[in-house]
């Protein structure tokens, strides 16, 4: 896994990179034992006329919030755009994880774009970041979703791609995001091309997403995607699918009927 911890203008600088990187270079890493367990929570209504997974929120650290933001139990995902593993609990987690726990009020579920990848994590995650923030995670399950479409240009065009990235700081990823093809993919899926133009050229939040990402590492040492904390502990998972193991934590820390 490459990790880019620059400092300074770290979104234009070092995220502006060659794009020799291992796309598939990403896995969890090693979480602390430690006991999770507790009383079964009640649920929470959600505020009239909206279910809980509809509400949403940006943190603090630059995560994706969504759910009950008082909820008891608290489950954070660290994880990369352009990972694998981290589809694969996507298109395992998302449904039920929204549906039976978030939607309960008992859960909070927040997303942590890790952009390991440099440019095309960078990229993708300004792009979800480009509408209200109950679209982020939607959109991000949209992009794991999509992977086997997505990354093939990414790879084809790399000359260009890095091309792209020596364009002065409020074109480059807009030019990197209109050669990967990007722009369309969100287009149709409610960021128009225009809107996502503007958002790619906005230098300083592009920064603020990357010094965030910055401190996943630097800060919270994450060292692989994707990587969950409950209630602040980091789980330990075994290797194959990461969903079931990590809806078994949920039920032990309360998420559960009595």
């Amino acid at each position: 896994m490459t990790l880019h911890t620059n400092t300074g203008r770290f979104a234009l600088t070092a995220m502006a990179l060659p794009l020799a990187l291992a796309l598939a270079a990403c896995g969890s890493g090693d979480g602390g034992e430690a006991s999770l367990n507790g009383e079964p929570a009640a649920e929470v209504p959600a505020p009239d006329g909206q279910e809980w997974s509809e509400v949403a929120q940006i943190t603090d650290r630059n995560g994706y919030l969504v759910g009950n933001p008082d909820a008891p139990i608290k489950l954070i995902e660290y994880g990369s755009l352009t990972c694998p593993g981290c589809a694969q609990f996507s298109m395992q987690a998302s449904e039920p994880l929204m549906n039976e726990y978030v939607d309960s009020g008992r859960v909070s579920f927040e997303f942590r774009s890790f952009a390991i990848h440099g440019p095309i994590d960078l990229a993708l995650t300004r792009l979800i970041d480009c509408g209200e923030p109950s679209q982020a995670v939607p959109l991000a399950d949209q992009v794991w979703a999509n992977l086997q479409t997505l990354l093939p240009p990414v790879q084809e065009r790399a000359q260009q791609l890095d091309q792209a990235l020596s364009l002065p700081e409020d074109q480059r990823f807009v030019a990197f995001a209109e050669t990967a093809g990007l722009l369309d993919f969100f287009a149709a899926r409610g960021i128009s091309r225009d809107q996502a133009r503007t958002c790619l050229a906005d230098a300083e939040r592009l920064t603020e997403i990357a010094e965030a990402s910055q401190s996943y590492g630097t800060q919270d040492d994450i060292t692989g995607t994707p990587t969950f904390l409950l209630n602040g502990t980091e789980l330990a998972l075994d290797p194959g699918p990461t969903w079931p193991q990590v809806e078994a934590a949920l039920q032990r820390a309360g998420a559960r009927d009595e």
